[in-house]
């Protein structure tokens, strides 16, 4: 009987781990894919499509145009995996058996238990948040005048709050509409906890966007009219007016992945995972935004698509050797770098470029770090599908 393997998600890692799994596995595997879209998601090009929709043409690309025709594609929703089985299951009773499973689910949007949060703002995990988003922007702009424009806040000054307030102001700019842009963070700089030239640079490019930036204090609470921000017991918060909220402001585990019986962090729900990939369970791996996956002592893989894109590699070929009864590699995360997109222009930082090695300027903007921004989206779809897709999406990245 033919080893039964099963990976879980379309995003970054379950992308990976497929087109590593269908080059490593032998004649006697069957590989099946489970996920709740029929397309790969590139996300971290996702924001682009909140001043243009049609762009999600080049970055949701076809589940058919990723696998081999020898991959067997399952749509739908894991909601459990009954480990002792090896059953999966999935939302509307529908099951998948498997010998070895590797879990690939991402991350879902943490609200933090704040007031309101949830049920007002917009999140942006996927093509359906970047439409409404883009939507909703777009008929606030057409109630609005330029005496009483939009009011557009973002929640989370990180990598996607940051991209995302600058899509915004382009769309802006683009359609001479009348929008306000709030950037609201509750750290004391932007994209916290990173170099503060890298923090400088990012700042400087939002601001002459014309996108005000308001550090320091955390969103506290927000009904269906107002953001407040900050307050306490002998201080009133700061009150936002919004017609749009958009909140980025971090990540947590699939609410499904409470039910499963792999140990798990209890506050996020995200499974722990050795160096190899390996779960509680000997033959269940998890990889990506799902998984903490050990760094040595006291330190984890980061949530990023650099790093789900690195380890879905190994983590597929981990599975592979697990069925094979061969040992496992361990992986370690190098960080290439970091490259973000402020709308039109970009920001590079610490980048590594293969054979040179570190660029020896630590950040820099403009045509190069724009280029740089494309080429490793246009990569990325370049790995996954082929080169001709990359080159027609490049307009678009």
């Amino acid at each position: 009987m033919s080893t039964q393997v099963v990976v879980l998600g379309s995003g970054y890692a379950g992308a990976g781990a497929v087109k590593r799994l269908e080059k490593e596995l032998g004649h006697d595997a069957e590989l099946t894919w489970v996920a709740e879209n029929d397309y790969h998601l590139v996300l971290h090009e996702v924001h682009r499509c909140i001043r243009d929709p049609s762009v999600e043409s080049s970055i949701a690309i076809p589940i058919d145009d990723v696998k081999s025709a020898s991959t067997t594609f399952v749509k739908g929703r894991a909601t459990d995996v009954d480990v002792d089985e090896r059953v999966v299951e999935l939302e509307g009773g529908d099951t998948v058996d498997y010998d070895y499973l590797l879990v690939a689910i991402g991350s879902s949007t943490a609200f933090f238990g704040i007031d309101g949060l949830e049920e007002f703002a917009h999140q942006l995990k996927g093509l359906d948040d970047a439409r409404e988003i883009h939507q909703d922007i777009k008929q606030a702009a057409t109630d609005a005048s330029r005496d009483d424009p939009a009011q557009v806040v973002i929640g989370g000054a990180g990598l996607s709050g940051i991209q995302s307030a600058a899509e915004v102001a382009e769309y802006r700019d683009l359609n001479r509409a009348p929008i306000d842009i709030k950037l609201v963070e509750g750290m004391d700089e932007i994209f916290p906890g990173n170099d503060p030239e890298l923090q400088g640079a990012l700042r400087r490019r939002l601001e002459e966007l014309d996108i005000d930036i308001l550090t320091g204090d955390f969103i506290s609470k927000v009904d269906e009219e107002t953001v407040f921000i900050g307050g306490g017991e002998d201080e009133a918060p700061e009150e936002l007016a919004y017609d749009v909220l958009v909140w980025t402001g971090g990540i947590t585990g699939q609410p499904e992945a409470s039910d499963l019986e792999l140990e798990q962090d209890e506050r996020s729900h995200r499974f722990f995972a050795e160096e190899d990939f390996q779960t509680s369970d000997e033959r269940v791996f998890a990889v990506g935004d799902c998984a903490l996956v050990e760094q040595g002592p006291d330190n984890v893989a980061p949530p990023t698509a650099q790093a789900a894109w690195d380890a879905a590699d190994v983590a597929g070929a981990n599975v592979a050797r697990a069925i094979d009864g061969q040992p496992l590699e361990r992986w370690s995360f190098t960080d290439k770098g970091t490259v973000i997109s402020i709308g039109e222009d970009a920001v590079a930082h610490n980048v590594k470029f293969p054979v040179v090695g570190e660029f020896p300027v630590n950040v820099f903007g403009g045509p190069l770090a724009k280029m740089l921004k494309k080429g490793i989206a246009a990569n990325w779809i370049a790995d996954v599908t082929g080169v001709g897709r990359a080159a027609s999406a490049w307009n678009d990245l």
